[in-house]
């Protein structure tokens, strides 16, 4: 019997401030390839924040990250970036003045390999138009001229053009359109059948649900609860204690 891959991104201990607040309390958790891991709670609950700081994005952040097997704790974002981990921020921070095509243009890297060698999925212009067809419609339409939902998925689409084999993706279906949310939700499961791990922080059930295979959900920057997905949506108390539905 072979022995289980290493997760792709294990974190330990994480603890984060926002000057003296301290948000994050021994934030632990782990995302493995081709596993979509949900990290749910209230709003304020550290969801966020815990992206942020595995993203080395907090200036003031305590504990282990390791990303494909290495400790990259007090790594830069740019380094982290370059070693390919994505993050796709809630607030997507697209460049407005660019095109579709120019936002693309700017998170391009080049191709990747899994630890193993195998190649990891090469992520073009042309194959992120296949995935995301309304963006294909406008590739010369400057970003300030999209919706809320096209520059979510616009954000998502630059955040692959930089090969990631780890995404950290934040709150993909906060203030868009039900019809973008199932897109986003399609989208997700085709990164997962590429072998990608993601780590979605989320307050929507039904999403989480649909694409999710583990979930961690925080409470005042603790995790309290750990569980497979399909168990925390089927038990109610849990969800009512911990995430208010």
């Amino acid at each position: 019997m072979s022995a289980p891959h290493p997760p792709l991104l294990q974190v330990d201990g994480l603890r984060a401030w926002y000057g003296a607040a301290q948000i994050l309390f021994d934030v632990g958790l782990q995302v493995g390839a081709g596993e979509v891991v949900a990290l749910m709670g209230r709003n304020g609950a550290g969801k966020s924040t815990t992206l942020k700081a595995i993203a080395g994005l907090i200036a003031r952040r305590e504990g282990r990250v390791q990303f494909l097997g290495d400790d990259v704790s007090r790594l830069a974002p740019h380094d982290l970036a370059r070693r390919g981990l994505g993050w796709v921020p809630e607030d997507r921070r697209i460049f407005t003045d660019l095109t579709v095509l120019e936002n693309l243009e700017v998170g391009r890297q080049p191709q990747r390999r899994w630890p193993d060698g195998r190649p990891a999925p090469l992520w073009t212009p042309e194959r992120l138009f296949t995935l995301f067809p309304n963006l294909g419609e406008m590739p010369r339409r400057p970003g300030g001229r999209m919706s809320g939902g096209e520059q979510q998925m616009l954000t998502v689409a630059r955040t692959l053009m930089g090969q990631p084999l780890v995404v950290l993706l934040d709150e993909p279906s906060e203030g868009v359109a039900p019809i973008i949310v199932e897109q986003m939700a399609d989208t997700i499961v085709q990164l997962k059948a590429e072998g990608i791990g993601i780590l979605l922080s989320e307050q929507n059930l039904t999403l989480a649900e649909a694409v999710a295979d583990r979930a961690y959900v925080l409470e005042k920057g603790r995790i309290v609860h750990a569980a497979p997905m399909a168990d925390l949506a089927a038990d109610g108390a849990a969800r009512r204690a911990y995430l208010g539905i």
